[in-house]
């Protein structure tokens, strides 16, 4: 075995810790994914108890841990309250009754997360102070996006190679088995196997040259309760047809997709559906013939509506060709403006994924204004758990606290209280076709993350997805002591650690919302201007009077597209939030922030303070050298050493190049290289 277990790395219990129950298992439950849950635990055990465990499936005297699948379990009225039955589906309890545990799920799917959910709860001593316990998933699709190319790359994938794909074979062996393990135990249950951007080879994927071996990933996962889905190429009728458009009003093309989804369920009866990027970076699309993205999409939810399949429809659609000198043209604006007027024209198996901000997992962006106006059509909010641009699984940056913000984000859609959180769970437009949908952070690494603390993401993600009132504080402590150490001398140094990083992050970073000063293509490190004259339209704006792109209506208008009165406080530069101050405003330096700073005091005292930060957690890791395994250990401490030479290097960039476009010195006199 060449990869850790991560959080399934059951240790020992305490004698004082088991409990006879444990014992004595029982499955009144029939099924692939029951037998699977029945396995999930016999494993689990044999580790925590040290002895190897039998399953009974009929009822014992002694006391035992009973598992079923009841669909008639009533949940208390409370908790039930606006629930669909596709939530209440997916819903488990754990309780007891007289001397025994029952782990009861409507389906099951849920039974295989109430038996995850309770191993959990036994490693981490707190489950009989939690009985009884009762989860109804928060959101109906818990989806990961994989960026695996088929010559074993991986697109912004920084752990190591595939595990999906070597040199255009697929691979299949028992790391696979461990994957799908992992993603289960976190309540995920959808997983698109293959990169957004389709390039020729990897078309081939839908074909017989692979479709068989991509159904032994489809079973597999399917013994989990996970639908594996894949992403397409839009003019797949052209490179593997003879079609000579793909026109998706064209009834050739649809002849194509019509044929080909038949075979495609004729091997894999279980295939979840399509996810699709059209129309941007040089994708194809339904843009080429005239055609809207409702056309697009519905073209292929018809085709794939007889199956049960879903298309999920990627929203990241701008124009990637733009004029740095044009300063109303802003990509800011282009998911609202071109998916907004199509608001309930798309079909009910067709989902937009949806960006959490509106421009490219920025450290710090705007809520994508379009959860706040889109009311008649599915949604899924993406995120990205690889550290693109938040420091690439070398840098220490926890995500939770920012996606717990960007899930409590108030759209006002429909009137106050429409969060994003309510939105994209289905609860504010009675949805079920909707969720949160991760690119995940997984390779071949030995530790899955290459840093082994940037698995708290991954973990924090489908934990999040599962139940959106979990606190970053608490995803964090459950990793932190399934994965690195029991000992609270650990999990009160790793914690906060994990739960400032963002916060230490952005101050190194690009300041108060501005974005982008990354090096361009490789997108880490910094280069203040190396998007500034950039086709790709994302820009600062900075001159010697000041920094920010002026967003009002004065300038590209983008604060039109939020509701009240998120329009008029975006729009105010006294009442916009600060940390988004330079995304939505051209700011002069000596601006006055309500800390009593001026802008460019800001961008000096957060840049050393993020350097300072930084050496902080890595001293603090130090004290934890015996504390955790010893691997782990030094690839965090090796991590550090890169995180700290990285937050100099931005310190010492951005705090000059601004120094050099204003002439305004550091109060404090540190050194600036002038």
């Amino acid at each position: 075995m060449n990869y850790t277990k991560c959080w399934l790395d059951y240790k020992k219990l305490p004698e004082e810790k088991i409990r006879s129950s444990y014992s004595h298992p029982v499955l009144l439950a029939s099924g692939e994914i029951a037998e699977t849950a029945a396995k999930e635990y016999q494993m689990a055990m044999k580790e925590m108890l040290g002895e190897s465990v039998e399953v009974c499936y009929e009822i014992m005297e002694e006391p035992s841990v009973c598992m079923e699948v009841d669909p008639e379990y009533s949940f208390p009225e409370e908790k039930v309250k606006n629930q669909s039955e596709v939530i209440l589906n997916q819903s488990f309890v754990i309780y007891e009754e007289e001397e025994s545990v029952i782990i009861s799920g409507r389906t099951e799917e849920a039974l295989l997360q109430g038996v995850f959910a309770f191993l959990r709860m036994v490693q981490l001593d707190n489950l009989w102070e939690n009985l009884p316990y009762c989860c109804i998933p928060s959101m109906p699709l818990r989806m990961m996006n994989h960026w695996d190319d088929m010559d074993g790359s991986i697109e912004r994938g920084y752990s190591g190679r595939s595990f999906f794909y070597d040199n255009y074979e697929i691979l299949y062996n028992d790391r696979t088995e461990m994957y799908i393990r992992l993603m289960a135990s976190i309540g995920i249950n959808a997983i698109v196997i293959n990169n957004v951007n389709v390039h020729e080879k990897e078309t081939y994927l839908i074909t017989d040259v692979y479709l068989n071996q991509v159904k032994q990933y489809a079973d597999l996962f399917a013994r989990y309760g996970i639908k594996l889905l894949m992403s397409v190429n839009f003019a797949a009728p052209m490179e593997l047809g003879d079609v000579p458009v793909s026109d998706p009003l064209d009834t050739e093309v649809v002849k194509w997709w019509e044929k080909a989804v038949a075979h495609l369920y004729e091997v894999i009866p279980n295939f979840g559906g399509f996810l699709v990027k059209a129309d941007s970076e040089g994708r194809p699309g339904p843009f080429t013939y005239g055609r809207t993205h409702a056309d697009g999409a519905n073209m292929l939810a018809k085709v794939l509506k007889p199956y049960g399949g879903i298309v999920v429809w990627r929203c990241f659609v701008y124009n990637c060709g733009q004029d740095w000198r044009d300063k109303k043209t802003d990509r800011a604006r282009a998911a609202y403006d071109h998916f907004m007027d199509l608001d309930g024209t798309f079909d009910e198996n067709v989902i937009l994924q949806i960006k959490n901000g509106p421009m490219d997992f920025q450290v710090r962006e705007p809520v994508s204004p379009l959860f706040g106006g889109l009311k008649k059509t599915n949604m899924m909010l993406e995120v990205q758990i690889a550290q693109e641009y938040t420091g690439q699984q070398i840098d220490l940056c926890y995500l939770i606290p920012m996606w717990k913000e960007i899930l409590a984000f108030d759209t006002y859609g429909e009137g106050e209280g429409t969060t994003v959180d309510k939105v994209v769970s289905g609860k504010t437009y009675g949805q079920t076709n909707c969720g949160i949908a991760g690119v995940i952070n997984t390779g071949d690494d030995e530790n899955w993350t290459g840093n082994d603390l940037a698995a708290a993401n991954l973990y924090g993600f489908g934990r999040l997805a599962m139940d959106t009132g979990l606190t970053a504080e608490e995803i964090a402590t459950e990793w932190c002591r399934l994965s690195l150490s029991d000992s609270d001398d650990v999990t009160e140094v790793v914690t906060p650690m994990l739960c400032g990083s963002w916060a230490a992050y952005e101050k190194y970073n690009a300041p108060l919302g501005i974005g982008w000063m990354v090096t361009p293509h490789y997108h880490y490190g910094p280069d203040v201007d190396g998007y500034e004259y950039d086709r790709w339209g994302t820009y600062h704006r900075a001159d010697l009077h000041g920094i920010g792109v002026d967003r009002t209506m004065k300038g590209t208008g983008y604060v039109s597209q939020y509701n009240e009165p998120w329009c008029s406080i975006y729009a105010d530069m006294e009442q916009c939030p600060e940390e988004l101050l330079l995304f939505f405003h051209h700011v002069p330096y000596n601006y006055r922030l309500k800390t009593g700073k001026t802008l460019i005091q800001h961008i000096y005292d957060t840049h050393f303070e993020g350097v300072e930060e930084v050496e902080k957690m890595q001293q603090q890791w130090a004290t934890l050298k015996g504390k955790v395994p010893d691997r782990a250990f030094e690839c965090v401490e090796e991590r550090f050493e890169r995180q700290l030479a990285n937050a100099k290097e931005w310190r010492d960039r951005v705090n000059t190049y601004f120094y050099r476009k204003c002439g305004i010195p550091d109060e404090k006199n540190r050194k600036i290289y002038e």
